[in-house]
């Protein structure tokens, strides 16, 4: 198993490295490709009608000018131990993970984005904890009782649930539960720390409305592994045992259908740590999602890069955790 750890683990940090290349290139070697000059790349991070002499000092400060790989490696040096910028007569270190500095406000982009972390954690954590308790479940009771009323109200659910997007439930249930009735009012992001009461209370309907969602897709997954692994021989052996039938489905059901589950909660976790854009939105949660958002709006190059790659490196993340997972779900992986 520790092996098979390892070989995840180069993998994972050889993809980061493919990401960060990629990244990179897209931004900034894309550009020069289609034929952007060093001061027209310069002239974005000085904002409207700039003057020749700011262009130049930024086309200094940032080494625009110098080789694209020379770039590159700045650009990987700043991920790893930080970068170094000359402001006019002063220097100013940025600390690692450096994005750079926000063309709106020049600030660090990371701090920025680290302030965001817990409100799209709180936001991705919980829907999920809802989505995959809630979706598993149904799909469980829906493939156990094939064809019944509960497994035909339960597809139709969740076809409602996919075809419904995020900004259309999560209007309605503002409308209807904070607005109508009262019941979540003044939905706003409050700290655990601050008030964990309050936290809870003001993220359900969010938690709910994303959760809806992938909740839908997570029960027709499950109802279609749980259908086609409770046909095969090691159930029927299972039984012939004389094994109690909770056991059945749950040791021999559950764990031969997780495999697929796994790999799209991995991907799905990761996409939302990444920021939940429609949610946050929709909430006017200050999350990342929201953050990149505004960044787009504002042409905010530093912070879209940032939000890329910090996305990016919690896509990986999460896909390690779940290839780990694989292992306690199908020790076959493990060969």
């Amino acid at each position: 198993m520790l092996s098979f750890v390892l070989r995840r683990l180069v993998w994972s940090v050889a993809l980061l490295a493919i990401t960060t290349l990629v990244t990179f290139g897209i931004f900034f070697g894309v550009p020069r490709l289609a034929g952007q000059t060093t001061a027209e790349l310069a002239t974005g991070y000085v904002g409207r009608d700039p003057s020749p002499a700011a262009v130049a000092a930024v086309t200094a400060k940032l080494h625009l000018d110098e080789p694209i790989y020379q770039q590159y490696g700045r650009f990987v040096k700043g991920l790893v131990v930080g970068e170094t910028y000359q402001f006019g007569p002063e220097k100013e270190h940025c600390p690692a993970p450096c994005f750079g500095y926000s063309f709106k406000n020049h600030q660090a982009v990371w701090p920025l984005i680290k302030d965001r972390l817990p409100v799209t954690a709180s936001l991705a954590v919980g829907a999920a904890a809802l989505w995959l308790i809630g979706g598993v479940g149904v799909g469980v009771l829906s493939a156990l009782r094939r064809g019944s009323v509960l497994d035909r109200a339960a597809m139709a659910t969740a076809l409602a649930g996919v075809s419904l997007p995020i900004f259309f439930t999560g209007l309605l249930s503002l409308a209807l539960f904070s607005y109508k009735l009262g019941w979540f009012p003044d939905v706003h992001y409050v700290g655990l720390t601050d008030d964990p009461v309050l936290w809870a209370r003001n993220m359900t309907l969010p938690w709910i409305t994303l959760a809806f969602l992938y909740a839908a897709l997570y029960a027709r997954l499950t109802r279609a592994s749980m259908l086609e692994a409770m046909e095969e021989d090691f159930i029927r052996t299972a039984r012939a045992k004389g094994l109690r039938e909770r056991d059945v489905v749950l040791r021999h059901g559950l764990r031969a259908s997780l495999t697929p589950i796994l790999t799209i909660f991995g991907l799905d976790l990761g996409l939302l740590l990444g920021g939940a854009f429609l949610t946050e939105s929709t909430f006017s949660l200050p999350g990342i999602g929201k953050f990149a958002v505004d960044a787009v709006q504002a042409k905010d190059l530093p912070e879209i890069l940032g939000v890329t790659l910090v996305g990016a490196f919690f896509v990986v993340l999460a896909n390690l955790i779940v290839d780990v997972l694989y292992v306690v779900a199908d020790p076959r992986v493990r060969v």
